[in-house]
């Protein structure tokens, strides 16, 4: 038997948009419904950002209700991704650390959007953050589209799941990484260079190592090697050594001059990095960086 789902009919948001697609990582055959007729809400089997209902027991996900449906530690509320992701997320993730991660990096700012709830400071006057609601704002249908509004919705959700899916997998890989930057730290003799040999995500261990100050790691795109500095803490934007400052802006022979490193390709004018087109070429420059 299909799985019935309602959810409000009329202009959509993120928050409704990602709750149904991630419900279909579960439930293949949803019969997705977009009404707010209260007999299709009542008829179904899960109702999704209408209703006034939250009772995940009931398979009801609604915020609207007076009080909303509450908010998380950090005072965030729940909205109706949010709500889903609370029920579910282990189990379309199939991962704890992944889900919490998913919900830190994607569920979270999308509750706190649809919920009013600012997450971001204005720098620039009259300029904000293009975001992921932004983009899928641009698709939707204006008077001016022959397009209705519930076939923009449901030719979005695979696009929703599909950036869903991602995420979860690049979760996934994070922990992964990070268990092989961690071994990869341990066993390097001279940890003020970390070499890595694939692209991965890593400041969130070396960066909180006292000893770095250099890593190396290839360009999967362009076959390159890139030598970078360590930033003082994961978050900062301040290097513990800038690269050398007669390297700064230097390319291709002019570079490889400078250092007397065959196959340096390139050192940014800034001085946070440069690359080679060899391992073997960074490690040079990487040990010339040290020292200088």
């Amino acid at each position: 038997m299909k799985t019935k789902l309602t959810t409000h009919s009329g202009s959509f948001h993120l928050d409704d948009l990602f709750a149904v697609a991630s419900l279909q990582l579960i439930f293949p055959e949803l019969e997705i419904t977009r009404s707010r007729e209260k007999a299709d809400i009542d008829s179904a089997d899960i109702v999704v950002d209408v209703g006034d209902v939250y009772e995940p027991e009931a398979g009801r996900f609604d915020h609207h209700q007076k009080g909303g449906a509450g908010h998380r530690d950090n005072g965030v509320p729940y909205a109706s991704f949010g709500l889903v992701w609370k029920k579910y997320g282990k189990l379309i993730a199939g991962d704890a650390r992944a889900a919490d991660l998913v919900d830190k990096k994607m569920v979270q700012p999308i509750d706190a959007a649809d919920s009013g709830y600012n997450m971001y400071r204005e720098t620039k006057p009259g300029l904000s953050p293009y975001l992921l609601d932004n983009a899928f704002k641009a698709l939707t249908p204006t008077w001016r589209d022959e397009e209705t509004v519930d076939e923009t919705f449901n030719n979005l959700l695979p696009l929703a799941q599909k950036i869903l899916v991602r995420e979860i997998k690049k979760a996934k890989y994070f922990f992964e990484d990070t268990e092989i930057v961690k071994k990869t730290y341990k066993e390097t003799e001279d940890k003020r260079l970390i070499v890595l040999e694939h692209p991965m995500a890593w400041k969130s261990v070396i960066s909180r190592k006292k000893e770095p100050l250099f890593l190396i790691h290839p360009n999967q795109i362009t076959g390159e090697w890139i030598l970078t500095c360590v930033k003082k803490t994961p978050r900062s934007h301040e290097n513990r050594k800038q690269l050398p400052a007669s390297w700064a802006g230097k390319r291709g022979a002019e570079l490889e001059k400078v250092t007397g490193v065959k196959g340096a390709e390139s050192a940014h004018y800034k001085r946070f990095i440069a690359t080679t087109w060899s391992k073997e070429s960074a490690i040079a420059l990487g040990k010339l960086a040290i020292e200088e």
